[in-house]
């Protein structure tokens, strides 16, 4: 005959503290977003419009900006590199000097940022060119249409040579 065996009570659990865990938790979610923002801050670079230069020139001169505006008056040698235009926003224009190859896209009446500093004669002397395009992008609704489109960018790419 066996003999029942009696039932032992339940060892009682050890409760964790949660303390190490909420600290750990914090400290990841602090350190992840000082990474996001801390370099998002530094790749958001703003520019001033060529009004908003000409009145904060006492505070800007010398340092480098950038100024964004519409393209007015290009003369480019595509020989040299040199690159003369100048850039409005309809209350103050500036001339800008560049140096280097020029996209595509750059021609008169659009937009772009340059980034360089004032030299002695009022000419902005530009050593970063970014070409502003336009962001509407339609898709051919037919094959006649994308060829209208083809046709149309090689005809103004043969004016722009």
């Amino acid at each position: 005959m066996t003999t029942p065996v009696s039932q032992l009570p339940q060892a009682r659990r050890r409760r964790k503290n949660p303390l190490p865990y909420l600290l750990a938790g914090a400290v990841l979610v602090g350190l992840l977003a000082y990474i996001i923002f801390g370099n998002l801050a530094q790749s958001i670079e703003y520019f001033v419009t060529p009004t908003e230069y000409q009145a904060e020139k006492a505070s800007l001169q010398g340092r480098t900006v950038r100024i964004g505006g519409l393209v007015k008056a290009v003369k480019y040698d595509r020989q040299t590199l040199d690159l003369h235009f100048n850039v409005t926003d309809g209350g103050a224009t500036f001339p800008v000097i560049y140096q280097g190859a020029v996209s595509d896209l750059f021609k008169e009446n659009q937009g772009v940022v340059v980034r360089g500093v004032f030299n002695a004669q009022n000419v902005f002397q530009a050593n970063e060119l970014i070409v502003k395009h336009s962001e509407e992008y339609r898709v051919p609704r037919s094959q006649s249409e994308l060829k209208d489109m083809l046709r149309n960018a090689k005809d103004a790419n043969a004016e722009g040579q």
